[in-house]
């Protein structure tokens, strides 16, 4: 599925997701606390800790749904991406 800097990273910006509970891909980030200031936190985070940049069209919130879809999205930049550095 993802690996796991991904979900160690997720994690730090879901307040409502006990530590010991698994973070499925389709659960709704939104109903886990992920606000927007938090996207925002979150976006920069995935971007540093991957050294990527996401694209504009890949900023929208459907991409910031789920666990599943924020890791398709990252993965797909991934997968183009040259290094930032």
């Amino acid at each position: 599925m993802w690996d796991s800097k991904f979900d160690e990273l997720l994690r730090q910006y879901l307040p409502y997701l006990a530590a010991d509970e698994e973070l499925t891909a389709s659960v709704p980030l939104r109903e886990l606390g992920l606000d927007s200031l938090a996207v925002v936190e979150l976006l920069k985070a995935l971007e540093d800790t991957y050294d990527v940049r996401f694209e504009d069209d890949a900023l929208t919130l459907e991409t910031f749904e789920t666990p599943g879809v924020l890791w398709s999205a990252l993965d797909n930049v991934l997968s183009v991406a040259q290094p930032v550095n």
